[in-house]
């Protein structure tokens, strides 16, 4: 089967057990979550056991099979609740588990995809080093030829899942860049690999649940069958690729944090009273709530476009970043408007809005900051008008 085999009625059931996961098992749970800085493991098994460990992974491998169209559906409502639940299974469905699906021999896949879908093993994207983040180009981790193996020596920082994962991807030049390419491939590392040393859990400004940390690379040694694709020159097309399709998704996470800031200020607004009358008759209240809902609507329409330009192969390059700056900058806009409606009490910790504007802060950073966004959209328009 193909990764597009999920029926519209099929896929509605899986769309209303997430929401009803979401909204009635992990939303009573995010004070706990943020409090103790993990994910409780009963709904960690859960979240294996609905699939979601594996949604966007092909059938054949043992995944959902949802194509991008489905997944920003799931992506909106896995974001109205702490993004640490999605960050648990996001690296196995999105940036890790796509490089493998995408660009992997079908050895690799047999031996990883199937894992990689159940939850048995947690993969994790190793790309970004401290001088090279949104520009992948500028990679120093490097890999040598050693006979039939490879050495992998570096060191990469703010990898997600690193603390938990079993299986690293991770990206490393084994030549300069040259006319024939960028000179960087992309292997498959377990964790437990000799020389492999993961760095302590990042203190993070917020999305307490989501571990990231460093991991270091001293003459780890992989064999030719841990190259993925079994070419070299793969890695910075596998990169590209696979954060161009994690763009659109974060997008859509972002409009399910606006939604979710949203109706946490429209309840308030309705409620809370200044004066004796409920702030929400103010003028001015109605006016953010208004471009709020503007906001949200108008991600909304953007991340489904997007998503479907993508599976009809009609744009892979401009309409993701598109999405992902539009939606990024906008959630940062509701969220703020949402402490600015609770007043006092938005500010404080334990107030869903609180955790979001910190939670959200981040969206506009990873898989490309805003203005790597805004660099792709423009270079884009210039290059097809030339």
């Amino acid at each position: 089967m193909t990764s597009d085999t999920v029926t519209d009625e099929d896929f509605r059931d899986i769309l209303y057990q997430t929401r009803t996961f979401v909204r009635s098992v992990v939303m009573p749970r995010e004070q706990d979550i943020a409090d103790a800085d993990r994910v409780p493991d009963e709904i960690a098994a859960q979240a294996k056991s609905m699939g979601l460990f594996g949604y966007a992974i092909p059938q054949e491998w043992g995944g959902l099979g949802l194509n991008l169209s489905q997944d920003v559906e799931l992506a909106m409502e896995l974001g109205y609740t702490s993004l640490a639940l999605r960050s648990m299974f996001g690296t196995n469905n999105g940036i890790a588990g796509q490089v493998l699906v995408g660009f992997g021999t079908d050895e690799q896949k047999s031996r990883w995809l199937e894992r990689i879908a159940s939850g048995e093993v947690v993969a994790s994207f190793a790309l970004t080093e401290s001088g090279a983040g949104s520009n992948p180009a500028a990679l120093r981790t490097s890999a040598r030829q050693q006979g039939s193996d490879w050495i992998i020596n570096g060191e990469k920082r703010f990898i997600t899942n690193a603390p938990i994962a079993n299986l690293l991807i991770v990206f490393a030049r084994t030549r300069p860049a040259d006319a024939d390419g960028p000179g960087i491939s992309v292997f498959l590392v377990p964790a437990d690999a000799p020389g492999v040393r993961i760095g302590p859990k990042d203190h993070k400004m917020g999305q307490e649940g989501a571990w990231t940390s460093e991991v270091f690379f001293e003459d780890v040694r992989v064999d030719q069958a841990a190259l993925i694709g079994g070419a070299e020159d793969i890695g910075y097309r596998a990169a590209m690729t696979s954060l161009a399709r994690g763009r659109v998704h974060i997008a859509a996470l972002s409009v399910g944090a606006a939604q979710r800031a949203l109706d946490e200020s429209v309840t308030y607004a309705a409620g809370a009273t200044q004066g004796g009358e409920p702030i929400g008759r103010f003028q001015l209240v109605q006016a953010m709530l208004a471009d709020m809902q503007t906001g949200v609507m108008a991600g909304r329409a953007l991340v489904r476009d997007a998503a479907r330009a993508w599976v009809t192969k009609q744009d892979r390059r401009t309409a993701p970043s598109v999405a992902k700056l539009f939606c990024t900058e906008m959630v940062g806009r509701v969220a703020d408007s949402a402490v600015q409606i609770h007043g006092g009490t938005g500010y404080m910790r334990g107030v869903a809005v609180e955790r979001i504007y910190r939670d959200v802060r981040l969206l506009r950073l990873y898989e490309g900051t805003s203005e790597i966004q805004r660099l792709i959209i423009g270079g884009n328009l210039v290059k097809s008008a030339r």
